[in-house]
């Protein structure tokens, strides 16, 4: 029997070999790559959870607000104070959640840290690095943001691991948006005590929101959406525009002008009577003072005393009309976004009512922003302002903002 030879495989009958085809990807590696494209985007969302994204937008208008509040135009250290917000903002949100994985474990299991989703060392290192990064732009915008800066840091750091969950907590959270406004007044002025009394504002809503999250996620007592019900309405009223009181005038409470006094009285502020030589019974010295004049003969400034010039009228606003109806606007608008949720929360103080409380709390901050630059007499800033809260709306519908 005779052999017949067998080409090998991948070779051909009189010509070349024809190379083997390339062996495909092991099972193993090629789900693993498969796992990996799926994962990132939902590492994404993980860190989108983490860092409350959507709340993002509520923090550029402490800077802006609080450059308006300082009577200045936004420059290019207030982008460095408002680079610094956000940086600190989201270390205290990814140290809220680092301190919190605990109860989260228990209350709220699908948060990315109790998930699995977010490594809790990867949240802290985050942490750590955001608030240094924040501290280091404000810095770079001067020795009065970074002096703000510093204690809004310690702050944060003070709410998310010792004071969130004492009486203190609700405080120290408006101090550190009270700290936050007062920063855009240090970087763009350098004087961040004229700004004092909008971050007072903005504290006390701050306050009044923290106060409600307290009980979002087992429910509570109406007590909380009650209290942040009426600092709406006072924030709301000390926000809107409001005519400055005009100045007390004797003429016009009266009617008539007030009877001037007799030239030589005491306490008389009129002018002198001017030197004479004329003899006595002379018509100059029987006539009352009249003011020296160089009008010729026969013009009417010499028939009689020259009347003062009057006063420019008093009591007019001090802002202008502009920025006062678009204050009143703001503050409408800021009312109205918070007082139907906090009215729900209060007759039902169930937990998805009270997380859209806080949430609708933490939206409104905006408006409020928009309405105190609005009220320094800032209309531009206060719609670049007001214009973030769509935005951060339509995030919201994404990611959670609380």
């Amino acid at each position: 029997m005779t052999l017949r030879h067998v080409p090998a495989a991948g070779a051909s009958r009189g010509g070349p070999p024809v190379p083997a085809a390339a062996p495909q990807a092991a099972p193993a590696e090629a789900t693993f790559q498969a796992r990996t494209e799926r994962s990132r985007p939902r590492r994404r969302r993980a860190w989108a959870e983490l860092l409350r994204l959507p709340a993002l937008f509520s923090v550029p208008g402490d800077a802006l607000a609080g450059a308006a509040a300082a009577g200045a135009v936004p420059n290019a250290r207030t982008l460095l104070a408002i680079g610094s917000s956000l940086c600190l903002y989201e270390a205290g949100m990814a140290l809220n959640d680092w301190a919190d994985r605990d109860v989260d474990a228990v209350e709220r299991p699908h948060r990315p840290l109790p998930s699995g989703r977010v490594r809790p060392a990867a949240a802290l290192t985050a942490a750590c690095l955001l608030t240094g990064a924040g501290l280091a732009l404000a810095a770079r915008a001067g020795r009065p943001a970074l002096a703000v800066a510093a204690p809004l840091a310690a702050t944060v750091w003070a709410y998310d691991l010792s004071l969130k969950h004492t009486p203190a907590g609700p405080v120290a959270m408006g101090a550190a948006r009270g700290l936050d406004l007062l920063l855009g007044a240090a970087a763009t002025t350098g004087r961040p005590r004229p700004a004092a009394p909008s971050a007072a504002l903005l504290g006390t809503h701050t306050l009044a929101v923290t106060t409600v999250s307290r009980q979002e996620a087992q429910g509570g007592s109406p007590l909380a959406p009650l209290a942040a019900l009426a600092t709406t309405a006072l924030l709301t009223r000390r926000t809107a525009y409001r005519p400055a009181p005009p100045v007390h005038d004797p003429a016009r409470a009266t009617g008539h002008e007030p009877r001037p006094e007799p030239a030589g009285r005491p306490g008389h502020r009129g002018p002198a009577a001017p030197l004479t030589t004329a003899p006595p019974g002379h018509p100059a010295r029987q006539s009352p003072a009249a003011p020296l004049t160089t009008a010729p003969p026969g013009h009417p400034a010499r028939s009689g005393p020259v009347a003062p010039p009057t006063a420019a009228p008093t009591g007019q606003p001090g802002r202008p009309e502009p920025a006062g109806l678009l204050a009143t606007a703001l503050a409408a608008a800021y009312a109205v976004s918070t007082a139907r949720p906090y009215v729900h929360a209060a007759l039902n103080p169930s937990p998805p009512l009270t997380q859209r409380a806080v949430g609708a709390g933490i939206r409104a901050t905006v408006p409020l922003q928009a309405a105190l630059a609005a009220r320094a007499g800032r209309p531009v800033p206060a719609v670049l302002i007001a214009a973030l809260a769509p935005l951060g709306a339509r995030f919201a519908k994404k990611v959670s903002i609380t």
